[in-house]
């Protein structure tokens, strides 16, 4: 029988799922509930929003609303989604006929390169800057920081503003900058970001939430920030030419973007990180959200480190993720054979959540970048990724292109593209 979704969002967009579930009558209807529930999740995180309507079999409702309740299972995500959109979650169980229509928004993102400027991109073990000069990087560099446990906001301010002016000394002069970070940010300002979660509420309200708005004012230049997943798959699409193209940044998290066949970016979060792709219930758990199963548990430093030490890779106590990569990298490089088991790992699971993603994106290309992809485990992820679909899933693997950056790129192609971002007052686009 049929089922259908839909979520609104703050702006009024609607973005819309149908898919069958089980009759009541089955005796396997509650399979269902497990069903649904992984699916919400999952739409959830990919295109955001402040109200679900759920429109099928009652039962199925009352099992999301009550998963999505106070003290529900899914508590975190319901705060979460109330805190980006600025409206209590709230789930309706209706007929299907009585969900919405959909209602897409979407944004013309960067491609602007003349002039002088810069791009950032801050993640959670290092901040990258490049400064870039009508569309070629005269200069990049990468910073190891920790911003996840500092609770001082003039951390993260002096953190931001080195970046910048180390890139700024290497331009003649500064005409714009733009910015990519992991969480949600909407008009330039902090929504939601596990970058500050050190920070107190009352500190982020007053001083991280309007960050980058000081930061505009004092260079006195346009300056925009946006998730780092757009900022990917934005780079992505100026690299390759061709769209829609889906960005994956396997970091100290995972960060996604999606540019559709127009090259324009939706009004969805695109935050995978927290997306299940593993439906087991003894996945491994994401210590922020306290779910199982979800991506960063397997495209990122954390699963790259889970992946090693689970097969028994000895790496030094006391170490950090990036640094614990730094060795596993470095393993791969002498030759290491379970290091490369390793990547091989992460590559089958890539397979795997491309044919995943592709029930709920068109794809033409998967753009994959990220600290976990440097060196030659890079290539290895790529290579066993499409092994996977041409063995498992042939019609995708015709489909759906599955490319790496160069390896100059690889590391700080989001900062480049960051750059592109901010348009500058009287040039042409």
């Amino acid at each position: 029988m049929p089922l259908r979704l839909a979520l609104e969002r703050a702006d009024g967009s609607v973005s819309t799922y149908a898919t069958d579930v089980l009759p009541d009558t089955s005796p396997d209807f509650p399979a269902n509930l497990r069903y649904v529930e992984r699916l919400v999740k999952f739409l959830l995180w990919q295109r955001g929003g402040w109200k679900l309507y759920v429109g099928g079999p009652a039962e199925i409702g009352r099992h999301i609303q009550e998963s999505y309740a106070p003290n529900g299972i899914r508590q975190f995500d319901a705060e979460f989604m109330g805190g980006v959109y600025e409206h209590p979650f709230t789930v309706v169980i209706t007929d299907p006929e009585n969900v919405p229509n959909e209602k897409e928004t979407f944004i013309s993102l960067g491609r602007h390169l003349e002039g002088c400027r810069i791009g950032f991109d801050l993640g959670a073990s290092d901040r990258k800057a490049s400064a870039v000069i009508d569309g070629e990087a005269i200069y990049s560099e990468e910073v190891p920081w920790d911003p996840r446990n500092a609770s001082d906001p003039e951390y993260h301010y002096a953190g931001v503003m080195d970046s910048i002016r180390r890139a700024a000394a290497k331009l003649p002069r500064l005409d714009a900058v733009g910015g990519s970070a992991a969480g949600v940010y909407i008009n330039d300002r902090v929504r939601v970001a596990s970058l500050f979660r050190a920070v107190s509420k009352a500190d982020f309200d007053e001083k991280i939430a309007g960050l980058f708005l000081r930061i505009r004012e004092e260079l006195g230049v346009p300056l925009v920030v946006v998730n780092d997943g757009e900022v990917t798959a934005l780079a992505g699409s100026m690299s390759l030419g061709e769209n829609p193209v889906l960005g994956i940044a396997m970091g100290s998290s995972q960060a996604a973007g999606y540019v559709n066949k127009t090259g324009s970016i939706t009004g969805w979060l695109n935050e995978l990180a927290f997306a299940p792709v593993d439906y087991r219930h003894n996945a491994p758990v994401d210590e922020w959200s306290g779910d199982a199963g979800c991506g960063v548990q397997y495209f990122s430093q954390v699963g790259a480190i889970r992946v090693a030490e689970q097969a028994g890779m000895e790496l030094p106590r006391g170490l950090g993720l990036p640094e614990k990569l730094v060795v596993l990298q470095e393993k791969m490089q002498s030759g290491d054979l379970l290091s490369q088991q390793v990547y091989e790992t992460i590559g089958t699971y890539l397979g795997y959540a491309v044919a995943h993603y592709s029930d709920f994106y068109e794809m033409k290309h998967v753009l994959i970048l990220g600290r976990v992809t440097t060196g030659p485990g890079g290539e290895i992820i790529l290579q066993k990724a499409q092994e996977v679909l041409r063995r498992e899933f042939e019609d995708l693997s015709g489909r759906i292109s599955l490319a790496l950056p160069d390896e100059s790129n690889r590391r700080v192609g989001q900062s480049i593209a960051a750059a592109s971002l901010p348009t500058i007052q009287g040039a042409e686009s």
